[in-house]
This record gives structure tokens, sequence and C-alpha cells, in this order.
């Protein structure tokens, strides 16, 4: 795992009455913990990665309880778990990242919303949208409102979230239907407090175990005729239990305010930012307390019209703060009314932008906007002077910095063993010409940017060699895609290699083994290192991890197959040019290896810590640039892009062009003399190792060449 999580395992154990410290994923886990959760699944990626890391970490704690906790290969596999309660009293969670997890889980849930549920049935939603979003900016809620499935979107306070995390339960079993609990990124990670609870062993678990299954029951399978029962069902039993539930526990909440000619409908997790906002125009003060009356829609998805009619009878205008398009929330507010004969203008995206995160920046001029229409009486609110502020701010920043702030686009960690890669692939590019290359989901996509920038398409996650079907049928050259482990085990085994055998299709594959699905925190695949350790141990793995993808391959059909390690860039280019020019007409596929250099450091380090503490002889390999013999073309740094090769002002005062430079975050990966190799570069780059506690002759040994050394300084 990408961390330890020892502290927050402990946080898991607190009982009532105690008080938990944490961010927000956290407390999610605890409140699973707390409503009696019988099973755990999900995938990583973010902002919801350490639910499940720190399940997975927790796993002997919750095997007490009595929890199944189980990391699922993709989002459909998680979704499918949920199948447990359809027949089952039996509480489930899963979790994943939206909106393309929820895009791979489609077909389970659609199939899991049909029939619905006997026991509370959670999807935790990882909303990615706005400023931090790695993925497309789309939203769950259509998904929701297309399956009928029950959307929550708690505002970022823990003890809220919390609250809602245990009545997304009850909701599920009082209306027989999946709830969707969606948080954003700066949900998960806002820091709080909440009053604790006794966590909840499951009344079926595995400690407590069902003699017999349950009986066949064909109303509960989502197969013709009974799902034009269910559909019937989702919206003449279901909708209506569930809005009587969510009116009933009040789980949308109401904010007095002293202006009630209007009013505020916000998203749960908009509140804080609209808050924000109104602070800045002197209409709230920062614990929440608003001038204007406010409806926080904990719950977005089904509207209950009876608040909606209540919280807008009497007003001249409604202002409905919506993140994001199509206006879902607004159009339903809007058929309500109108449907209610009342006589209400319905504000929105005439104020707000269609498109982008809510930030309190954005807030606050559309706010202004819409109550100086509505109540002008309250004159001006300040936004202007807050937009000038905001500006003056940049143009000071801009000033210090002498120019606008450069883009610092992501790129490959140092040492990162995908880089050698495409410095490879970028020397074959030379030798050949430009290829098609399908991108995928991963570290590797940082290749899209400078000084590599490769990639034609990215459509999903283990997608790249589907994605290139098509253009082998009218691109003279093979078109190469490129996917990771993680990749090939998600999607990319059937979606891409599957499908090309039998369609007898020909082209490149590359499949990055650093041996885990590393965007998402470095979480194992079955082709993980650490499996390899536990077969060695004697555990009932019989094939090495080392060669599960080739054997899978192999198995597959897949003839034309090399391992090739990626630090070996000149073998690496050779392969590449055989694979590209070879007379076979079908799949190449070309594994290059060469693990995570996060995980192989956190492995060393603590190694190398213990051994000098022992006085142990320990050696560290640098790397360095010889300035004399360096000329200054630059092609190691655009070949390689390693952020510790970079450049410096020369000492030669002739020399007028910087020479390249090897910073101290230098790992000793050696890529840089291996591109000076493979491209034929100047011999310009030296390796150094560094010896901690040698032995009595080396010691000695390195006196007498430093004496010569200084001798020649001087």
């Amino acid at each position: 795992m990408e961390r330890s999580f020892a502290r927050e395992i402990e946080s898991l154990k607190l009982g009532a009455g105690e008080v938990f410290h944490g961010e927000g994923i956290l407390a999610v886990t605890k409140a699973l913990l707390q409503s009696g959760v019988s099973y755990v699944g999900g995938y990583q990626g973010a902002p919801i990665s350490h639910l499940i890391d720190v399940m997975v970490q927790a796993r002997d704690y919750l095997g007490e309880l009595g929890v199944h906790v189980e990391p699922c290969t993709n989002e459909s596999s998680a979704a499918a778990m949920l199948g447990a309660s359809i027949m089952y009293p039996v509480r489930g969670a899963v979790t994943w990242k939206s909106i393309v997890g929820t895009n791979v889980a489609a077909d389970a849930l659609s199939n899991l919303a049909s029939p619905g549920v006997e026991g509370g049935a959670l999807i935790v939603i990882g909303e990615d949208y706005g400023e931090g979003a790695s993925v497309i900016q789309e939203r769950t809620h259509a998904f929701a409102m297309k399956s009928a499935l029950w959307l929550m979107d708690p505002r970022p306070n823990l003890e809220t979230i919390v609250r809602c995390v245990e009545k997304s339960f009850e909701l599920s079993e009082a209306s027989n239907t999946p709830v969707m609990l969606e948080l954003r990124i700066r949900a998960c990670h806002v820091q709080g407090s909440f009053v604790a609870k006794d966590n909840a062993a499951p009344a079926i678990s595995a400690k407590r175990l069902l003699e017999a299954p349950a009986p066949h029951d064909y109303d509960k399978l989502s197969h013709p005729p009974v799902t034009y029962v269910h559909e019937r069902k989702k919206y003449e039993v279901r909708m209506p239990a569930a809005r009587r539930f969510i009116a009933e526990n009040g789980l949308n909440e109401l904010i007095e305010g002293r202006h009630g000619e209007i009013g505020l409908i916000v998203q749960g997790g908009v509140f804080n930012s609209l808050v924000r906002a109104l602070q800045q125009l002197g209409l709230a003060d920062a614990f929440g307390r608003s001038a204007l009356p406010m409806l926080v829609l904990n719950v977005v998805y089904p509207l209950v019209p009876e608040e909606i009619t209540r919280f807008a009878a009497g007003r001249r205008a409604v202002l409905v703060v919506e993140e994001g398009q199509p206006e879902f929330i607004e159009h339903e507010i809007g058929s309500i009314l109108r449907r209610a004969d009342i006589n209400v203008r319905v504000c929105g995206k005439d104020v707000l932008p269609m498109a982008g995160e809510l930030t309190s920046e954005v807030l606050v001029g559309g706010v202004a906007k819409f109550v100086q229409a509505h109540v002008p009486q309250l004159g001006n609110l300040g936004d202007a002077g807050y937009a000038e502020e905001v500006a003056e701010l940049r143009r000071a920043a801009a000033e210090a910095l002498g120019g606008p702030v450069p883009a610092r686009p992501p790129g490959f960690c140092t040492g990162c063993p995908e880089r050698p890669f495409f410095t490879a692939l970028k020397l074959t590019e030379r030798e050949i010409g430009k290829m098609h290359y399908s991108a995928d989901i991963g570290c590797h996509s940082f290749a899209t940017f400078a000084p590599f920038n490769f990639g034609n398409s990215i459509l999903g996650y283990g997608m790249s060699l589907a994605s290139s079907a098509g253009v082998t049928s009218f691109q003279e050259r093979r078109p190469i895609a490129v996917m990771g482990d993680g990749g090939f085990w998600h999607n990319g085994l059937l979606s891409g290699v599957s499908s090309r055998l039998m369609n007898g299709g020909d082209g490149v594959l590359v499949i990055l083994k650093n041996g885990y699905t590393s965007a998402t925190g470095t979480q194992e695949v079955v082709s993980s290192p650490a499996e390899v350790a536990k077969a060695e141990a004697g555990a009932s793995s019989a094939t090495g991890s080392e060669t599960r993808i080739e054997s899978t391959l192999k198995g597959l059909g897949v003839t034309w197959l090399r391992t090739v390690h990626t630090y070996r860039v000149a073998e690496m280019k050779r392969t590449l040019l055989e694979a590209f020019k070879s007379p076979f007409k079908g799949l190449k596929v070309i594994v290059a290896e060469g693990e995570c250099q996060l995980e192989r450091q956190r492995r060393i380090r603590p190694l190398r810590a213990k051994a000098l503490a022992r006085g142990q002889r320990v050696v560290r390999t640098r790397f360095g640039v010889d300035e004399e013999t360096c000329t200054g073309d630059h092609s190691c740094i655009r070949l390689s892009g390693c952020p510790t090769l970079t450049v410096e002002t020369a000492t030669d005062p002739l020399k007028t062009d910087p020479v390249a430079h090897v910073t101290n975050g230098c790992v000793g990966c050696g890529l840089c003399g291996e591109v000076a190799h493979a491209a034929t570069l100047c011999p310009s780059f030296w390796q150094a190792d560094i010896v901690a506690n040698p032995g009595r002759a080396e010691a000695a040994l390195a006196r007498v060449r430093g004496w010569f050394t200084g001798a020649r300084l001087r």
C-alpha cells in the first residue's frame, strides 16, 4: 500500500461517547462499521482510495466483527457484490471513483436497481468533478435518475456525512432501493470530528453463518417478464417510500434567514463554498448562519415535492445552486413548482456557470447578481470589491514571480521505470517514423506531456488496445497500444487482448508491469511482487506472480511475446523495432518490466537505515555530468525527462549554453547513462558509488585516491 493506516485503524475502534478526529473518507469508514455492515468491496481511485486501503489493512479487526472485505478487480465486480443484499437482509457497501467507475459498473448497477434490495445497499461514489478532477467532467446524477437509484450529497461536515451514511442504509431498506452517496474531493479530505458510536457486529456475517440459502424467488431476478413489474414498483412503490423516509427523518436541512422574500436551494456538497461566498457578501458568518433562507439538499434524488413547494411558497425568487450540467435539479424544481401552481421565479444557470466547479469565487458573482436583482434594497454587496481584491492579489503574485506562474503538468516520478520505455519508443520513432499511439489510464498517461508527447486517444482504463482496433484497417504502419498491469487486469485482458485474438487483428501491445495499480495509490494486483514473497513462503499460490501476465497471455493464445526490463533501453528499442518490422501478422505483446520506484524506495530505505544503524556496509549509487565533456545540446534531457536531470550555468566562460546537471534528488536508476549509450550521445555521465561504513582496506584505498586527487587539483 501507499502508506500505513495504523493510526486510522485504531480510530475505527472508538466506542460510544468517544470523539473521532480525522478526514471525511475515514469518517465514512467508521460510519459503515457503526451501521452493522456485513461486507465491503470496491475499486480504488481518488478521492475514495483510502476507504478500501484502510479496510484492507484493518482486516484482522474487521474479522473480529465478522465483516468481509474484498478489493475488487474493477468497479463492475464491486457492484455485483451488492447482489448479496437482493435476497438477504445483510448490509453491504462498495466504493469507486466516479463517473468513470460508475460507467464500468453500469451493467451490474442496472440489474441491481431493477429487483431492488432487501438488505441496505450503499455505493460510496468519489465524485471526481471540478478543479481537482483527474477524469472527464460528468456527474453521477444522470445515472441515479436513469436507474432510479437514490443519491445522497451530504454537506462537507463530518457529523452530517456520518449521519447520511447511517441513514442511507435505513433509506435503502425502507424503499428496497440501493443508495449512492457522492463525496467530492473536498468532502473526502475535510477535517473534523464527531461523537462516535459502538461498532455493530452484523447479524449475518462471516462469524454468524446462515444455515440455508434463500428460497428461489423469481420476482427478485432482473429477467423478463418480471422486469416490467420492477419498472412500475420503482416509481409507484419505492420512490414514494423513499420520499416519506427523507421527509420524516429530516435528511434535508432548512436554514432560516431574515430576507424571506428570496431563498437558496443548494446541493449539500456545495454548502461550504456557498457559505464562504455569502461571508464575502456580508450575508453569512463562518458558522453557516445565513441572512438568506436555505434549503440544503443532502438528498438530491429523489426530491421531495412537499419540501420544495413549502420552501418556495410566498417567495419572490429562489436560486438553485447546482454544480455542473445539465441542470437536473433546477429543471425538476421548476416542474414541481409549475405542477403545484406556485408562481415563483426559479434562477440558477442564468446567473451561475453551466460548467465547472462552483468555488466560492465563482459563487460570489452569481449570488450577488441574484440578490441585487430580487432584493435591490440591499444595495451594493461588495462583490465588485471582492473581484478587484482577487485581481490585485493575482497581479501582485505575477509581479513577485516576474511573470505568470509557469504551467506545471504532472510527470513521472524520479526513477520511474516507465520513463525508460518511452525513451526507447522515442528512439524507435526517430528510426521508423510516427506511429498511431493508443494511450490508457494510469501513470503512463504522463507520456502525453513533454518531452515525449505520445498519444492519439485515451478511452478508458484498459481500453487502449481495443481503441486501436479500427485504426489497424487503414494505417500502413502498425499502431501501438500501451497499458499498465493494473489496466490489463481491470479490463484490457478481455476487451483488448481476447478481442484482438478472436478477430485476428495485427498490432503491438506493450504492458508496463510495475507491479501495482500505481496511479490509484499502489494497490496490489494479482501480479504484484508481494505475491512472489507469499509463494516463496509456502503459501497456496502455485504460479509465481513474476510470470502470471505472461502465462495468461500464452494461455489465451498469444504467440509473439517478449519480456524486457524497461531500464535496458537499447534492448527495448531493438524489441520495439522487431515488433514493428516483424512479418508476423497478429498481436505482438511486449511485457515491459520495472517495479514502481516509489514502492521500491519505500522497501529499500528502511532496510538501508537499519543496515547503517548496525554499522554494515551500504552502497548508494549516484550519477552526475562531467561539465567539461557536456556539449550542451540537451538531447539527454529531451529523451529522458527525468526531473533530477536539469541544466545549470557552465563555469567555463567560453560555454554560452547551460550544461546538463543531475540534482541531489537522483535515486541512481541509471537511465541517463542508458540513454547516452542507446542514443549514442556524448559520454558525459559518470557513476559514483557512495559507500557508508566501508571496510579498512576500502577506506585506506579511498584515502590514497583522495590524496592523489587533491594533489592534482592543487
